[in-house]
């Protein structure tokens, strides 16, 4: 089973709670088999975890604070503002690639990569910048236009960079993979954490390069919206019957089964109407029996509240949805009604997730 350790777990931490002799307890309360498994996995949280919200780019040097703005960091910062500064810091301080291949990888910047890798091929596979990446890592999860990325990753894998490279992020136990960076996306919404630009060229380029199919973080990433663009990439290149990848073998227990994997993907696609992507399962051999996909049908009441107090209205504007939020509109939706956990309307809600349509159309009704 997935391990259910908090952020950013320490050994120190752990021991305080578990007391004398509450050891194996503590552990199989966070999803370990024992007290052994789970320092097993500290262990392997102390040599790949890494917390991008802890790296202050206020003090860094150019190339890393370029990169910290560039890549996605999968915390409630992503957001085209911070692209827009990376990008601007490029344009004011061009050489801050030169002595930093992480900072070349992130931009795309061939020309650079090539004479840094030609000089020493050992770049390609070197951990460095604001978040202890190696270059591929910066380059996948980066989204500033300009450069050639699909070149500049051939240069590094052709060094010898690990398409299976990753990180576990603020300790959690599913990694967060070069191919997760490439596919984007996430809670926070595709505008916040957008796809890479060539997200499926990049990503067939590095499933072809051996990056193992069966990443689990793109999975959950990609869930959220109906689009199975990820899902035929991966099946194409063995989803359905993976042997473990480097991580399950290095991380055992503490990572969730396949079965698991599978069953979040089939509830979310039953649960939100998504049927295409259950035929999809199903006509590769994943058992998708029982489940129904809802039919996706107004409420009764347009401006009932959920546990949260947000509206479906809420719920549409904050995934862009102006042909829902159309429909709820014109039986009755209140655009003004605020959720009772961040006091927002619909309209402020697709604010935050920059959807900016969706904000226009319910600013517009709101002003009526």
């Amino acid at each position: 089973m997935a391990s259910s350790l908090p952020d950013n777990p320490s050994l120190d931490a752990l021991l305080a709670e578990a007391g004398d002799g509450g050891k194996d307890a503590t552990a199989r309360r966070y999803g370990f088999s024992g007290w052994p498994a789970l320092v097993r996995y500290l262990d392997a949280v102390t040599e790949l975890g890494t917390d991008p919200s802890r790296f202050d780019e206020s003090t860094a040097d150019p190339g890393d604070r370029f990169c910290a703005l560039a890549c996605l960091r999968y915390d409630g910062t992503d957001a085209p503002p911070r692209r827009e500064a990376a990008a601007e810091l490029l344009g004011d301080r061009p050489e801050l690639v030169i002595d930093h291949p992480w900072a070349a990888a992130a931009a795309n910047d061939v020309r650079t990569l090539s004479v840094q890798l030609r000089h020493d091929p050992a770049l390609a596979s070197t951990a460095g910048g604001p978040f202890g990446w190696t270059p591929l890592m910066y380059l996948a999860y980066a989204r500033v236009p300009g450069g050639d990325s699909i070149a500049a990753a051939e240069l590094l894998l052709d060094a010898g960079a690990d398409p299976d490279a990753g990180y576990l992020w603020r300790g959690m136990s599913t990694p967060f993979t070069v191919l997760t960076g490439v596919f984007g996306e996430g809670e926070q919404g595709p505008r916040r954490q957008p796809r890479h630009p060539a997200a499926d060229d990049l990503a067939a380029l590095l499933l072809r390069r051996g990056a193992h199919p069966a990443d689990q973080q793109t999975l959950y990433n990609r869930m959220f919206r109906p689009d199975d663009a990820h899902l035929h990439l991966l099946f194409e290149h063995g989803l359905a019957d993976a042997g473990p990848s480097p991580w399950e073998r290095r991380l055992g227990e503490a990572m969730e089964t396949r079965q698991q994997m599978w069953q979040r993907q089939i509830s979310w696609a039953a649960d939100n109407g998504f049927a295409d992507r259950l035929a999809l399962l199903a006509r590769n051999g994943i058992d998708t029996s029982g489940a129904q996909p809802v039919t996706r049908e107004l409420p009764d009441d347009p401006n009932q509240r959920d546990a949260d107090g947000a509206t479906a209205l809420h719920h549409a504007a904050w995934s862009g949805d102006l042909t829902l939020i159309q429909r709820l509109l014109d039986v009755g939706a209140d655009p003004t009604v605020r959720d009772t956990r961040f006091d927002a309307t619909p309209g402020e809600w697709a604010e935050h997730a920059y959807e900016t349509e969706a904000a226009e159309l319910l600013g517009l009704t709101t002003d009526r």
